[in-house]
């Protein structure tokens, strides 16, 4: 009896420290508890994406291996106009005015990561998405992501080609739900609405294929390391 109050008491106390680290360490950047940024002000002056629906979001390993290593997933920053070089070009990046994300250690990121994934305020939303079976090749779905859709404007699909504003899209699929990708397509304004991403109206067999292209992309991505 003794050893499962033990227990018990770790567990209690692992995951206050876990949500102190949350409010401690994470709030200044992220808003952890909601709502979302409901106008442009609050939206420009976010400094790190929204993690109030995170266990709606983040697949939950992909959260604990990238708070011990952390990689920029968006190049320009969260906010591309924030990180502009001055000149002619009005369009290069200056690395210097953007922020390492802290990095800590693998107990306290699969601490911080299972709190993070309690953040469900919207499993009405991905209780509406069904991902059906299926791939498809690679040229094709570039096509449709660029050509048809001109969604590399903003996203990068491999290193270096692609848009920077956006986050980088051939890790997508190893860092969110496929569930939650596709609502996002689906209606990003339900999540946030104030966010930069818009509304295409695209189909539900053109979702499928989104999904299915980052699965492409990811797979390759992974066999290139």
């Amino acid at each position: 009896m003794k050893r499962y109050f033990l227990v018990l008491l770790l567990a209690v106390s692992g995951n206050s420290l876990a949500d102190g680290m949350l409010q401690r360490d994470c709030a200044s950047c992220h808003n952890i508890t909601g709502p979302v940024a409901q106008t442009l002000k609050k939206a420009f002056a976010k400094k790190g994406p929204d993690l109030s629906y995170a266990g709606n979001k983040y697949r939950q390993e992909w959260l604990v291996s990238w708070l011990q290593k952390p990689t920029r997933i968006r190049p320009a920053g969260m906010y591309y106009g924030d990180h502009i070089k001055p000149g002619a070009k009005s369009d290069e990046i200056d690395p210097a005015t953007l922020k390492d994300h802290i990095a800590i250690s693998n107990a306290d990121a699969a601490a911080v990561a299972a709190e993070l994934m309690k953040l469900k305020p919207h499993d009405d939303l991905i209780a509406k998405e069904k991902i059906e079976p299926g791939s498809i090749d690679k040229q094709m779905g570039e096509m449709n992501f660029d050509k048809f859709w001109g969604c590399m404007a903003c996203h990068l699909i491999e290193p270096e080609y692609g848009g920077m504003s956006g986050p980088e899209l051939y890790t997508v699929a190893k860092r969110l739900q496929p569930e939650f990708i596709a609502s996002f397509i689906r209606n990003p304004q339900a999540w946030e609405p104030k966010t930069w991403m818009p509304n295409k109206g695209a189909s539900s067999g053109s979702i499928q294929k989104f999904v299915q292209y980052f699965e492409v992309l990811g797979k390759e991505s992974a066999n290139a390391k």
